[in-house]
């Protein structure tokens, strides 16, 4: 059975609902005054995270008195028991809310914050430190954001994850105010989702050398849970770079109860690696496109990282990410990432030897050019690369897999240029039938049976051979490869249809003269004409 090309389901209409994120936004950001956006989403987020965990707090609180257990309220080892954290009375959202008129308001959330924080080590570096008091944000105001946020029912019974629906909403929103700096913390949900539902990370190890705000992280494990897996069989590991955004980072992946090693402080993932002997099963990643002087010319010029290949140029990172990112992966690993689309064709300063290398190492599985337009930061048209170092069809432990295909010096090239849809005036997204394209495509290719026979569509999809790829200089653009599509007879004969469109050429020929007459005839009228 071939993979063929969906239309798009329709989509609803973004003003037919308004959902409880979109009104906490509405309230908050009339708040907001004059602090800007990528210091206020600090405030919001942190108010948020200090809610829910106050909420479980509650919760488990409750269950202890219900228990009759009461003289155990106090003691830590009984909220760890249920991953909840425990927290003193001044850090309390119920102590927050009361005290939300004080003056002095600010000063008691710095505090609440710092205790959370000293309380319970594996939020660690995660929080703000004294913000509150620094940003001097009007009390009246801040009041307010607490007396909204103090709305959101975070342990109702039909919705598990409602504060993180609020987090990735509010991380979206602040992604989209903020314009160029957002990319630094938030990658598209629907890049993400396709990353997950190619490399499928069942289980094994994920990695994020970049991770911004963890959104790669939060999709990985709702992954694993939307397909019946255990989180218990993942494990996490990442690094960021911007102290804010490490943060961030950390209470996302807090909020939601994911446990993940980010290394113990925010720092330069090529100067400073958290995790230097680790190996990944999965690596998942948005790093920062085209980074430019992200080395000096004479650092890291013998760094292990680009054993085997030319070192790359410092006036761009991108290779200098890729090849961090294979030697990161282990002997069975798979790697899905964004990158700008010159990182397919370009030739300068040896990253084209770097591009050959990598294919003739054969550890190129599939690329997809993806719609502009997808991005809060840019305009630009990305592209996704998947490597592997399992075209063997082997699984993460070295085992066979009997429904895989071997393919072996093949690659997968999927243009999706021409999907997507308009959800505001500059801002594009894939649809979910647009992503089951995408994803079943490639599955059908590796040979899954449940998505059937794997088939070259043109304008879609090919799958190339090493020399045709060499015969096109190793560069990996999949228009190159998938041609266009196949323009569908709609049974009109040539004679008539070319007899048609003459008579209008004929006709709008003759409409042209007239004009020309008209406006030769306005000149003269204004002393102009011959």
């Amino acid at each position: 059975m071939a993979v063929k090309k969906k239309k798009a389901a329709p989509k609803a209409s973004a003003k037919s609902v308004k959902g409880f994120e979109e009104t906490l936004w509405d309230t908050a950001n009339k708040l907001r005054g004059t602090v800007e956006s990528s210091e206020y989403k600090h405030v919001v987020l942190s108010l948020i995270f200090l809610k829910f965990i106050s909420d479980k707090f509650e919760v488990r609180r409750a269950e202890l008195i219900a228990e009759g257990q009461e003289n155990y309220l106090d003691m830590v080892e009984f909220y760890a028991m249920k991953n909840v954290f425990f927290l003193p009375e001044n850090a309390r959202w119920h102590y927050i809310q009361i005290n939300a008129k004080q003056d002095d308001i600010a000063i008691k959330i710095d505090s609440a914050l710092a205790t959370v924080e000293k309380n319970n080590p594996s939020l660690k570096g995660a929080l703000p430190d004294n913000y509150f008091s620094r940003l001097g944000l009007d009390s009246s105001k801040l009041a307010a954001l607490i007396d909204s946020i103090n709305n959101i029912d975070t342990v109702e019974d039909d919705e598990q994850d409602v504060v993180g629906r609020v987090y990735e909403y509010f991380l979206g929103k602040f992604a989209a105010t903020e314009g160029k700096g957002g990319g630094e913390f938030y990658t598209p949900k629907c890049i993400v989702n396709i990353i997950a539902e190619m490399i499928e990370p069942y289980n094994g190890r994920i990695y994020d050398p970049c991770c911004g705000s963890g959104g790669m992280f939060v999709q990985s494990v709702k992954f694993v849970d939307s397909h019946q897996g255990s989180q218990k069989d993942i494990s996490i590991y990442g690094q960021e770079y911007k102290a804010t955004t490490y943060k961030l980072a950390k209470m996302n992946l807090a909020i939601r109860g994911i446990a993940g090693n980010l290394g113990d402080v925010a720092a330069d993932t090529f100067y400073k690696d958290q995790h230097p002997d680790f190996k990944a099963d999965f690596i998942m990643a948005n790093p920062p496109f085209n980074q430019k002087e992200w080395r000096a010319s004479d650092e890291l010029t013998d760094d292990p990282r680009w054993a085997g290949y030319e070192v790359p140029p410092t006036g761009n990172a991108n290779y200098g990410w890729i090849m961090h990112m294979i030697a990161k992966l282990s002997e069975n690993g798979t790697a899905g990432f964004v990158l700008a689309n010159g990182a397919m064709s370009t030739n300068t300063k040896g990253e084209g030897s770097i591009r050959q290398k990598i294919i003739e190492n054969d550890l190129v599985d599939c690329m997809i050019a993806m719609p502009g337009q997808l991005f809060y930061t840019t305009q630009i048209p990305v592209c996704l690369w998947f490597l592997t170092k399992n075209k063997k069809a082997m699984n993460i432990d070295g085992h066979t897999e009997s429904n895989h295909r071997d393919r072996q010096g093949e690659t997968l090239f999927i243009d999706a240029r021409n999907m997507g849809s308009m959800i505001s005036r500059t801002l594009k997204e894939l649809t979910k039938d647009d992503i089951a394209q995408i994803t079943s495509t490639y599955h059908a290719w590796r040979g899954e049976a449940k998505d059937g026979d794997y088939e070259d569509v043109a304008g879609f999809c090919k799958s190339a051979r090493l020399d045709e790829i060499k015969a096109n200089d190793f560069v990996l653009t999949p228009g190159r490869y998938v041609g266009t599509a196949e323009i569908e007879d709609d049974g009109i004969p040539f004679e008539t249809k070319m007899s048609e469109l003459s008579k209008t050429l004929f006709r709008q020929m003759s409409d042209s003269e007239q004009l020309d007459d008209v406006i030769r005839q306005n000149l003269k009228v204004l002393g102009y004409g011959a």
